[in-house]
């Protein structure tokens, strides 16, 4: 199991080595944007899906709303610029909610993230294997398989490393950059070459009214397009020096790039008044259109699939590392703290990993049907971040306080505006799952920082007196099954720290007690052999209630300590081939609560197999 960790994820790495696996622009901008940019192939899909059900008149709308995002857009990444040199640890919702608007708006800002790196990965690659299948229809039979093995994939590149991970993803960012400006640099030729397309000369039938509802239901769709424009932020200490400017830097640049992918998309779809078949993408329709069915449209169809599934890598940037400062700041398991082997978040990893799988297999690897749960979690995140600036600011007073709390002001407002207008809109689509889901989660980090509280109180040495009480000899109890080697080794240890042993021995066969107690006539050692029946064959609670019995009835201001004799197999799957008593007797002792005002000592004595 070992190897084959190391064949998949690669040698473990030094710590000192922390400082290597640092990224420069060209990788931060592949391993930090790919979301963002890809974000142009649901959004997109979902304004033409809104608006197209209102016909051709529902589909005139499609530009107006893209400038409405594109200006939310816009303030959004303002704002965030603002946010790295303030936050240069990590600026993330979670980080600056809670520092300038409390703990408790901090724990909702970082449920909602938490959610929406989640449904980022699921919607980038079910999304990522509809754009392929849009090309090669037969694909979309086997679009949950393909998502689990892409998602497979991306979860080893992202446990090798930041620098291997980054280098990995610049290939497909970069080809689907280059793609997609080529395409609408064709397309405003061809634009211009060829005029504009009108959806009157092929109307559509609407199958709904429009209404102003169904343009804010579209708008909210469409807000997807927003996704991942905060990642930069959470992700400044991943930079190498100086971070702070390098991150500014990737962040205006992902800015640009999807500004202009998303309005230069939207556009050439209206001006050419391109529709899209039942099972084909709208891109797929617009470049089908531009560049024809030939080699370019596979590499583009291609380009959006890669980009699609590595813009889940955003998400596994961003949610192990929020994990790991709620994990330090006692709100999250520890575990998510800790770096793993090649120096990444491996805990946080394989727990998202594992969420993105369930999600794509419980919505059977459908973009369209996880749309309405996207965007709920990221705009209420982008508000409270926003608000949480604008208090900071307020505080700091710096040099141009006033300008960059209206500019903070502002991308709340918006945000605002728009998370209302998508939990409206969205609410029975599925947003009420995230609006229900929030708050629970909220609920469990609560719950998690109060047992970390707990213990702490609990092991606490203040107010404690540094008293030297005598050594008292204990008292042991062994439990065994039959009489081996491993048996006989741990009674000789036994013997060595106490006069006082006993082996407990519970009987389910009689004529196997008979056998017992003849081999430990010869090996005991003297030591007494108590029989516990047990009429209804269970072994962990008859030996749990002698051993209460018996500290009952011995009183001597100690529990009995319980010395364990197992043997260990050599291989791995050599454990199922064995009871595991004392594993099952070792948990009971465990989380079995205190008795008698007392604390009981555990010893496992391991014998080790050779083969």
């Amino acid at each position: 199991m070992h190897r084959l960790h190391e064949i998949l994820t690669g040698p473990p790495l030094p710590t000192r080595q922390i400082g290597n696996e640092k990224l420069d622009k060209i990788r931060a901008l592949a391993a930090f944007s790919p979301d963002a940019l890809s974000s142009i192939a649901y959004a997109n899909q979902e304004i033409y899906l809104g608006l197209v059900a209102a016909g051709s008149a529902g589909l005139l709308y499609s530009w107006p709303i893209a400038l409405a995002i594109a200006s939310l857009m816009i303030i959004v990444a303002l704002s965030y610029i603002q946010t790295i040199p303030a936050y240069p640890a990590g600026g993330g919702s979670y980080t600056v909610a809670r520092k300038n608007l409390g703990k408790f708006p901090g724990l909702i800002a970082a449920s909602a993230l938490l959610i929406d790196y989640v449904l980022t990965a699921a919607v980038s690659l079910t999304a990522g294997v509809a754009a392929i299948a849009s090309a090669f229809p037969v694909f979309l039979e086997y679009r949950v398989p393909i998502s689990l093995l892409i998602l497979a994939l991306v979860t080893i590149a992202n446990l090798r490393g930041m620098r291997e991970t980054g280098s990995l993803m610049a290939i497909p960012v970069y080809l689907f950059i280059a793609c997609y400006v080529i395409m609408i640099i064709v397309g405003l030729v061809r634009a211009r070459l060829d005029g504009p397309g009108s959806f009157t000369s092929t109307p559509i039938l609407a199958q709904t009214p429009l209404t102003l509802f169904l343009i804010l239901h579209t708008f909210a769709s469409g807000c997807t397009a927003l996704t991942g424009i905060e990642v930069i932020s959470n992700g400044v200490p991943s930079f190498k020096p100086p971070q702070v400017k390098n991150a500014r830097a990737t962040l205006v640049v992902m800015a640009l790039l999807m500004g202009g992918l998303f309005i230069g998309s939207i556009g050439l779809t209206q001006y050419f008044a391109i529709t899209a078949k039942p099972d084909e993408t709208i891109l797929s329709a617009l470049t089908s259109r531009i560049v024809g069915r030939g080699f370019l449209y596979y590499l583009l169809q291609t380009s959006t699939l890669l980009i699609l599934a590595v813009a889940a890598n955003s998400s596994f940037a961003g949610f192990p590392r929020l994990a790991s400062v709620l994990a330090i700041d006692r709100h999250l398991p520890n575990q998510f703290a800790h770096l793993g082997d090649r120096l990444v978040y491996s805990n946080g990893i394989i727990v998202l990993s594992i969420l993105t799988g369930v999600l794509i297999i419980v919505f059977n690897g459908d973009s369209h049907l996880l749309i309405p749960l996207f965007a709920v979690g990221v705009f209420l995140a982008f508000t409270l971040s926003q608000a949480g600036m604008v208090a900071h600011w307020y505080k700091l007073r710096s040099h141009n306080w006033v300008i960059k709390a209206l500019i903070n002001g502002a991308g709340a407002l918006v945000t605002l505006l728009a998370l209302l207008i998508i939990a409206i809109s969205k609410f029975l689509d599925g947003a009420w799952i995230v609006i229900f889901l929030i708050p629970c989660l909220v609920l469990v980090f609560q719950k998690i920082n109060a047992h970390y509280d707990e213990v702490s109180r609990e092991l606490s040495l203040r107010g404690q007196a540094q008293t030297v009480k005598p050594a008292v000899i204990p008292r042991l109890l062994m439990p065994i099954s039959s009489v081996h080697r491993g048996t006989i080794e741990a009674l000789r240890y036994a013997r060595t720290i106490s006069d006082d042993v006993k082996a407990i021995y519970i009987e389910t066969d009689p004529e196997q007690t008979e056998k017992v107690k003849k081999a430990w006539d010869i090996w005991g050692q003297d030591v007494p052999l108590v029989v516990v029946p047990s009429p209804y064959r269970s072994l962990i609670g008859p030996f749990m209630d002698y051993i209460y019995q018996n500290d009952q009835e011995i009183n001597d201001g100690q529990l009995a300590t319980i010395l364990l004799p197992e043997f260990v197999p050599v291989r791995w799957w050599h454990f199922l081939l064995h009871n595991q008593t004392a594993t099952l007797i070792r948990l009971a002792l465990l989380y079995d609560r205190r008795k008698f005002g007392y604390s009981r000592a555990i010893i496992d004595i391991p014998f080790h197999l050779r083969k």
